[in-house]
């Protein structure tokens, strides 16, 4: 009697091993903090930005405006094995989405965010349709950019990977996300609605002002239009790795709305109702309207289209600063929880 409670309690302890072994395998690193390197182009595409728990000392960093505490290149410590691309808006940077990632590296993720090549704040050329078509294959090459990387290959499972998107980025999301689009599709769009959704149309280059000047400045915007996007060919791109995606303020007006009727993986949507760039009832919110299994993730009631930029870039002036700066009232720490819902859908989504 005395040697079987004896057996049983070792058999306990055992268990009570085996399960604190596993634990520690699988949780992220207690004492991580987050790492940051950049994964150099060997093909002449762009260099991914890569954000991940890391075990190194965090020392101030400058990037653009923006000062941060990371350890640069610091050693990769093992996180929950997931990995999160993040594709960045028009002439955008991996700096303007350093809060995100740092939310989902403090969760375990690995956080991967490509230059989109003609579309970001060093090479800002060729934003529009003829960045859209190659941005999705830049998201597919970054996973394979860092699946390759020595130093985060043994710490990745790469069958469950998530997306993020912001604006076009969002139109990134959309298209992995089983959706279809075209050049002329665009052109139909601002055909139809371009006093009501200008900004879409013309993106930075000009403003209506209500005088004079808004019916030639409609004119000549709608004349380029035609001249540059008579495509008609639907774009569509896959990669069975994305598991799960997040669209945020996206572009969206030149989908095919029963394309996105039923995503191929689950979706989420963020909106903003003050967001003059991309007025939501032709773009996120027509989305949730077309699909029944989509979230809408937030919706900010008085944040615009800069939202989701976090850290805010300082000093923003002309169109970029009307489009980008917060609107009166509007409270950041609404960005800071929105950082923390995204980092809790994927993991529900990513982790199970």
């Amino acid at each position: 009697m005395i040697q079987s409670r004896r057996d049983a309690r070792r058999k306990t302890r055992r268990v009570c091993l085996l399960v604190a072994i596993a634990l520690a395998v699988l949780a992220p690193a207690a004492e991580a903090g987050v790492g940051l390197t950049e994964i150099a182009s060997k093909d002449g595409g762009g260099a991914v930005t890569v954000y991940y728990p890391s075990t190194g000392e965090a020392r101030e960093l400058k990037r653009g405006p923006f000062t941060f505490q990371m350890a640069w290149e610091g050693a990769p410590a093992r996180g929950n094995g997931r990995l999160i691309v993040v594709s960045h808006g028009s002439g955008g940077s991996p700096w303007v989405h350093a809060n995100l990632a740092q939310a989902l590296v403090a969760d375990g993720f690995v956080v991967a965010m490509p230059a989109h090549r003609g579309d970001n704040y060093k090479d800002p050329g060729t934003p529009g349709p003829e960045s859209w078509k190659q941005r999705p294959l830049e998201v597919s090459r970054a996973i394979d950019v860092v699946s390759q990387d020595a130093r985060f290959r043994p710490l990745l499972a790469l069958d469950k990977v998530g997306m993020y998107g912001m604006s076009a980025g969002g139109h990134t999301a959309l298209s992995l996300a089983g959706g279809r689009w075209s050049p002329a599709s665009f052109t139909r769009h601002c055909e139809s609605d371009i006093r009501e959704d200008f900004q879409a149309c013309v993106g930075l280059a000009t403003q209506l002002r209500g005088n004079f000047l808004d019916g030639p400045k409609t004119t000549l915007a709608l004349w380029v239009i035609r001249s540059r996007f008579k495509d008609a060919t639907w774009q569509t791109h896959t990669d069975p790795r994305i598991a799960a995606i997040v669209a945020v303020v996206p572009y969206a007006a030149d989908f095919d709305m029963a394309s996105l009727a039923a995503p191929r993986v689950p979706l989420a949507l963020v909106t903003a109702r003050h967001d003059k760039w991309l007025v939501p009832r032709f773009h996120g919110d027509a989305v949730l309207a077309a699909c029944a299994s989509c979230e809408r993730l937030a919706d900010f009631p008085t944040g615009g289209h800069g939202a989701l930029l976090s850290p805010m870039p300082p000093g923003l002036t002309g169109v970029v600063g009307d489009l980008l700066n917060d609107p009166p009232g509007f409270d950041r720490a609404e960005t800071f929880a929105v950082d923390h819902k995204v980092s809790a859908y994927f993991r529900k989504h990513l982790l199970r």
